[in-house]
């Protein structure tokens, strides 16, 4: 059975998403903070984490940073629950690492839904091995980056963006595709969401920022260049 911790101050809110969740067959806890929350990843992980962003305390974004940081928490699946709405928030929330973002006031079963919806995903992600191509090396497990040698650091999003994209060596992802695989789900402004972050990647990438190619009217791809090609910006 599903466990899924929900982590919302609102004792009212808690307790009803933990009512309808038990309803749908699902193990539930739930924590007004992130003290108790972390307390409680001590002793057992869960499958999916419920995440209110406006906490007492640590704030939400700030514990889903601390998950994405440590290796034993890493791969949880997140989704954000707030009242924000901007645009600024869904999008610093999916870069921080969430795997979908809903917000109140929300339909219950709109959110079981996006539960099983991000379970299902997460369960069919590709198994992590070790992914190379050309100076590019990218080890899911440690969630490293190097170019010739050289770590790099990228954000949450940019890695699995990284990584998708050499998981699928020469084949041209749309826009869209990417979006469903990285984001998880589609939001306004998603086209210039994944532009901003293949710019950034390709600066992050330095010398190899030419391997990320854009296929005007569709999307991106990654290939290896000729080695006479590689090291040039």
């Amino acid at each position: 059975m599903d466990r899924i911790y929900c982590v919302e101050d609102d004792e009212s809110i808690r307790e009803l998403v933990l009512y309808a969740l038990h309803s749908s067959g699902f193990e539930t806890r739930g924590f007004e903070d992130g003290e108790s929350f972390f307390e409680a990843l001590d002793q057992q992980l869960p499958s999916l984490v419920l995440l209110d962003i406006m906490l007492p305390g640590e704030d939400g974004l700030s514990i889903l940073r601390r998950l994405r940081e440590n290796g034993r928490t890493a791969r949880i699946p997140v989704i954000m629950v707030t009242a924000k709405t901007s645009e600024y928030d869904k999008v610093t929330g999916l870069d921080t690492g969430a795997d979908d973002y809903i917000a109140k006031p929300f339909g219950v079963m709109e959110l079981v839904s996006r539960i099983r919806a991000v379970l299902r995903r997460t369960r069919t992600d590709t198994p992590a091995g070790v992914l190379t191509l050309g100076p590019i090396t990218v080890d899911p497990a440690r969630r490293t980056v190097t170019v010739s040698g050289q770590p790099v650091t990228l954000t949450y999003k940019e890695f699995e963006l990284l990584s998708f994209l050499m998981r699928n060596e020469g084949l041209v992802l749309t826009r869209e595709r990417l979006m469903e695989t990285v984001w998880g789900f589609d939001f306004e402004g998603e086209s210039r969401t994944v532009d901003m972050h293949i710019k950034s990647l390709r600066q992050k990438l330095g010398s190899c920022s030419e391997m990320i190619q854009t296929v005007r009217g569709v999307g991106y791809k990654i290939v290896q260049l000729p080695r006479q090609e590689e090291g040039r910006s």
